[in-house]
């Protein structure tokens, strides 16, 4: 059993170590700005879409 665990480390860290294709600074730079713009735009989407039901909801029930 404890033989069989190493061995699942020993190629995991083969995998990680040796297998694996890591992006450069650059390629994660890029995908980060991506991701935060998506964001971005994605919250002022829902923000929007947020205000205007709220103004539907305002006109059908007044306070």
């Amino acid at each position: 059993m404890f033989k069989k665990i190493v061995n699942y480390c020993k190629a995991c860290y083969d995998e990680l170590a040796h297998k694996t294709t890591w992006p450069t600074r650059a390629e994660l730079t890029h995908s980060a700005v991506i991701v935060l713009s998506a964001s971005l735009v994605i919250a002022a989407v829902v923000f929007i879409m947020d205000s205007a039901f709220r103004f539907v909801m305002e006109m059908v029930y007044p306070h």
